[in-house]
């Protein structure tokens, strides 16, 4: 049986930590096997070669997470909402959410981004780990959802 919390505690922690630039506490959160992608739904947004990544192995998705974290602004805030378990097999589980992500512009906090995250969390000594994480930010424009192409 998998501890939810502690699933959930750790996506949620390895935003914070990206958002802080925490750099050293990256390195145990993670599969040495991990796959991570970013991207946007449309695959064309003015800063889709900076969005976009598909980094495979800790030391390839740390080297890339880095370089983004510090071209990035700060503060930047990544809140992890509506977090749930959508499978459990073995030593992982599978997450989804939403994220909103916002930073300060005149001295208010604004929106920059919001989108999908679905990951999975492997248990490895005891704990988990990272071994996926995919990021899909939201560019399209709304529509409604019976003319959405799925």
């Amino acid at each position: 049986m998998h501890d939810r919390f502690a699933v959930h505690e750790l996506l949620h922690r390895w935003w914070f930590v990206y958002d802080e630039g925490e750099f050293e506490a990256w390195e145990d959160m993670f599969t040495e096997d991990v796959w991570f992608t970013s991207r946007t739904d449309t695959g064309n947004h003015p800063h889709e070669a900076f969005i976009a990544s598909d980094s495979r192995g800790k030391a390839d998705v740390l080297a890339w997470q880095r370089e983004h974290r510090l071209a990035s602004p700060y503060p930047l805030r990544h809140n992890g909402t509506n977090v749930h378990v959508v499978d459990e097999s073995g030593e992982e589980v599978r997450l989804a959410s939403y994220i909103d992500v916002t930073s300060v512009v005149d001295r208010v906090p604004a929106a920059v981004a919001s989108g999908i995250v679905r990951a999975v969390a492997r248990r490895e000594d005891g704990r988990y780990r990272l071994a996926e994480v995919h990021v899909v930010l939201d560019t399209m424009p709304a529509v409604p959802f019976a003319e959405v192409k799925r």
